[in-house]
């Protein structure tokens, strides 16, 4: 970090694009469109894209529904699904005030990946209706992420549409989180040297980003009883009756309160804290959330992932002042960004390639530590433990190792080579890329409008 910002201009910073965001959005009347894919030389054409040609494929997909993948894009369809009962730092703030989120969320897929993502915002909050909708949604796309959807119910409707569904089911701000947090982890222990299965690790908060790291990092590797987990009342442990009296509404928490805290700490986040080798923190936004004083109690070289936004936890050079080695935060304007944007994009390319039918998190492990290791390859330091999203060869790599897991899991419809794979992500991404570049270029993506005065 070359400069230490006053609280002042950070703040300023970080409003920036916000205000910016008013300025754009109406300009480009939105993020995303729907372009033909196919050549259109005369209007003759239509008669083999729509009647009477397309009778054809309607008959042999009748014939055979697995055929769908091959005659229609379903097989790089994604639907973003999304209440809006959860959306960024907002809340609560309705389906059509979360479009925007959705789109920009199909923009990332689009542009990172070439997945053809729709925003799909819902007019109800009941998770039931909710895991009908993707059901009678489920004949036209290859995959669904589920965005922004308020805990507990979305463990429930995860859960639910991963058993019920015969295409992969995502919910970003679960396993996008926690395939991310696993690669800078990986990568952060390394430089500090330090193992995964022998690392102590505090995670504060327990909601949907924690509870689904914490599964994947134990199956990663973590034994259970290292981590120390901690909500606003204090430390998870089996004698916690207000958790324990919720078990049937939300038993992965109870499940962490049996399982997870092995010495048995009772207290609040400083005492979480004390003696961890790491702390991952996706809870309220800071600054203040996390103390200087806590980190100071934290084992020698420990690492701090302050994962709230807009504002971190605590301030990396508050964290660096206290003595961790190394610090993360969600936010691009700092060093190791940890940013859901280096999963999702990859993750579907590579579940799309193989037409795979789930998404586990063994395909989560998979990617954070193809993530991990892209970023050793090219170098890591102290403030660059992770991909960045311009790096865009870590998308195929991604989903590459992404793609191979769902064959050895036996869940790919399809069954490429690695190279076959390879080839066929990197030519769809850069398709994507060039594309954008090529309307930008030509005019028809028009140059934003002159920055205001803010």
């Amino acid at each position: 970090m070359t400069k230490k910002l006053t609280v002042e201009e950070l703040l300023k910073k970080a409003q920036k694009p916000a205000k910016l965001a008013l300025q754009y959005h109406p300009f480009y009347g939105g993020k995303v469109q729907i372009m033909p894919k196919c050549a259109i030389r005369t209007p003759a054409d239509f008669a083999i894209w729509y009647t009477p040609g397309v009778a054809a494929p309607c008959k042999a997909i009748k014939e055979d529904p697995e055929l769908v993948f091959q005659y229609t894009n379903r097989w790089n369809y994604v639907a973003v699904v999304s209440d809006g009962t959860r959306v960024l730092g907002l809340g609560d703030i309705g389906p059509e005030a979360a479009l925007p989120v959705m789109e920009g969320k199909a923009l990332l897929f689009k542009y990172l990946g070439g997945v053809d993502a729709f925003p799909i915002c819902l007019n109800t909050k009941d998770p039931d209706e909710i895991i009908q909708a993707c059901k009678w949604l489920e004949p036209t796309f290859g995959g669904i992420n589920l965005e922004d959807l308020s805990k507990p119910k979305c463990f429930y409707i995860l859960e639910k549409l991963i058993n019920e569904l015969q295409i992969p089911v995502w919910h970003d701000d679960q396993q996008g989180t926690a395939s991310v947090i696993l690669a800078g982890l990986i990568n952060a222990l390394k430089l500090v040297g330090k193992k995964l299965h022998q690392a102590k690790i505090t995670m504060i908060g327990v909601g949907s980003a924690n509870t689904r790291t914490a599964l994947v990092l134990m199956k990663a590797g973590v034994k259970p009883g290292n981590l120390i987990m901690v909500d606003s009342k204090g430390t998870l442990h089996p004698n916690r009756k207000d958790i324990e009296a919720e078990k049937d509404e939300n038993p992965w928490k109870w499940d962490f309160c049996l399982k997870t805290n092995a010495e048995g700490r009772i207290g609040d986040m400083a005492e979480a804290m004390r003696d961890a080798d790491a702390c991952i923190a996706a809870s309220k936004p800071g600054p203040g959330t996390i103390k200087k004083e806590w980190i100071t109690k934290m084992a020698t070289d420990s690492i701090v992932f302050a994962c709230a936004n807009p504002i971190p936890e605590i301030w990396p050079w508050e964290a660096k002042e206290a003595g961790a080695k190394i610090v993360a935060t969600g936010r691009s304007d700092f060093e190791n960004q940890i940013n859901n944007s280096l999963g999702f994009p990859g993750i579907f390319r590579g579940v799309l390639d193989v037409k795979a039918k789930t998404i586990t998190d063994d395909m989560c492990i998979a990617a954070g530590k193809e993530l991990a290791k892209f970023a050793e390859e090219r170098g890591i330091h102290e403030g660059d433990i992770t991909p960045r999203m311009e790096e865009w060869e870590v998308y195929p790599r991604e989903a590459v190792a992404c793609a191979l897991k769902s064959i050895e899991e036996g869940v790919a419809r399809v069954k490429p080579s690695k190279q076959e794979l390879w080839e066929k992500a990197v030519a769809i991404i850069k398709n994507a890329r060039e594309a954008t570049k090529t309307l930008m270029k030509k005019g028809l993506i028009p140059p934003p409008p002159p920055e205001k005065q803010f």
